[in-house]
């Protein structure tokens, strides 16, 4: 077997628009420079310059076509270090791609009179383009690209059909940069629609900061490592080699965009149809759970619970990304290495993870009875570089199980044994149906719990060392309705029972 199908591989390349105000502060062309990194896992359909708030009267297209220009003199070595059947996409086949949004702000680009910019009408193409895949349209800047295809869609097709159009997006934005955003969600509350809404301009208060932004806006202080986010860091590991040297100098945070689409990164974590998950690009909720929002897809802010690098806990919405930073900037310095060289044997690549016969990113899924023992076998996990260790770890990812804050009351965690030396096999013990399969209010016993997810970290010795996951996502049942109690009338009730004396 080659050294080249030993690497990793994935079921498909996700659908991915991009839509940034390039230029009007350099993260936009420092999130350009780390996509293309990842380039090879996405079928990129569009690159459209657009204005913003902060650059509102023109839109810099010519600014991606400089930095497609520094990766095509990488893409060659990029190309070495991948499975054969997920190559990165050539240079021309990019710059193909870049096209201009309306070089004007917000809603003065949309109405019935003002025609669809050319960003506009490829959006417009590759959404009605026959595709069982979702496209996802990641927005750097403001929106109005993406209201303007809206408008059109809701004045030139039927009810139905527009909705069956709309069926098809996935957006993630970086909050609102123009006065379209707000009107999207109000106006098409079934568009799939990833974004933190706070006070504007308040973007401190976004879950995307938690990416670099802790010293900027002076969150969680104490909780993050800056150490990889830094200029120094940067300068060191990020801006070298062709495609590098078109990396910037950050102005105030580095890379703010970024988390859209390390939401997509196929690394064995996230699941991006369940954005409560968890990944890289963080973590949301639905924010409307009515029957009147039961068609609402937005979602919005939630919070994990991480160990700082001070030894303190730290519960933010910024913790769901600052928590990964090791691991994916360790990534990013990786794939620089990559773009300068071919050698295979003189830069690091990532394990491939294995779980009881199943190989691969996406989510294992088990049901199994509340109370019950598992066990997980990770021993075919391998690394596809010779002379690597990997290491194992094995932990239970509390927070997406959770609707609300106090994670510790509504969730019970897994009971996990090691049951050898290295760590590639572990028992999992369910908590018991009266912590599990019970409801929390009525104290009702219910057939099916929450949702626990276990998941497999496995790290390399390599330089930058990797990480790779396996999400493991086990269902409890109680198929003889178990472990019910008597009802509360109020949450304070439950709390007293559950909260010891």
């Amino acid at each position: 077997m080659s050294f080249a199908v030993r690497l990793q591989s994935f079921k498909s390349k996700t659908r991915v628009f991009i839509i940034s105000d390039i230029s009007n502060e350099p993260d936009d062309a420092e999130s350009l420079v780390r996509y293309l990194l990842y380039s090879n896992q996405f079928q990129t359909e569009g690159l459209v310059a657009c204005t913003s708030t902060w650059m509102r009267t023109k839109v810099c297209p010519q600014d991606m076509i400089k930095i497609i220009d520094a990766y095509a003199g990488a893409v060659d070595n990029l190309n070495a270090h991948v499975h054969p059947d997920f190559p990165y996409p050539t240079a021309e086949s990019l710059r193909n791609l870049v096209r201009s949004g309306p070089p004007v702000y917000g809603f003065a680009a949309v109405g019935d009179d003002i025609p669809l910019s050319e960003g506009a009408q490829l959006l417009l193409e590759r959404i009605i383009t026959p595709s069982n895949e979702p496209l996802w349209v990641l927005c750097w800047g403001g929106t109005n690209v993406l209201a303007q295809v809206l408008w059109k869609i809701r004045t030139q097709y039927t009810e139905s059909e527009a909705a069956g159009l709309r069926a098809k997006l996935r957006v993630y934005t970086i909050s609102d940069q123009d006065d379209t955003g707000a009107w999207i969600r109000a106006q098409f509350p079934d568009i799939f629609y990833i974004s933190s809404v706070h006070a504007w301009n308040n973007y401190g208060m976004a879950t995307w900061t938690g990416i670099s932004g802790d010293k900027y806006y002076r969150f969680d202080q104490g909780g993050p490592d800056f150490t990889k986010v830094s200029a120094e860091w940067i300068k060191d590991n990020i801006q070298i080699g062709p495609l590098g040297s078109a990396y910037p100098n950050f102005m105030f945070i580095p890379e703010g965009d970024t988390p859209t689409f390390l939401y997509l990164v196929q690394n064995g974590l996230g699941v991006p149809e369940q954005p409560s998950y968890g990944s890289w690009g963080g973590r949301y909720q639905m924010i409307d759970i009515s029957d009147a929002g039961q068609h609402a897809r937005h979602f919005g802010d939630c919070a994990d619970t991480v160990t700082g690098l001070d030894g303190r806990i730290y519960r933010s919405n910024q913790a769901t990304i600052w928590r990964w930073r090791d691991a994916f900037q360790n990534d990013f310095a990786a794939r620089i290495q990559w773009s300068l060289t071919s050698d295979l044997e003189a830069v690091n690549h990532h394990p491939v993870t294995s779980v009881n016969g199943f190989q691969g990113p996406d989510p294992i899924t088990i049901e199994a009875e509340a109370g019950s023992t598992l066990t997980f076998d990770a021993s075919e996990t391998y690394d596809p570089d010779s002379g690597d260790k990997l290491t194992f770890k094995w932990w239970h990812y509390c927070d997406p199980s959770a609707t609300q804050w106090t994670v510790e009351f509504e969730v019970s965690e897994l009971k996990i044994r090691q049951l050898n030396d290295s760590g590639t096999v572990v028992e999992v013990k369910l908590p018991g149906p009266e912590q599990c399969c019970v409801e929390l209010l009525s104290r009702r016993a219910i057939a099916l719990g929450k949702a626990l997810h276990l998941i497999l970290e496995v790290n390399d010795n390599g330089t930058p060392a990797l990480t790779s996951y396996q999400r493991i996502i086990i269902q409890p049942t109680n198929k003889d309705l178990r472990g019910g109690g008597e009802p509360s009338e109020a949450i304070c009730d439950v709390m007293h029972k559950l909260l010891p004396n």
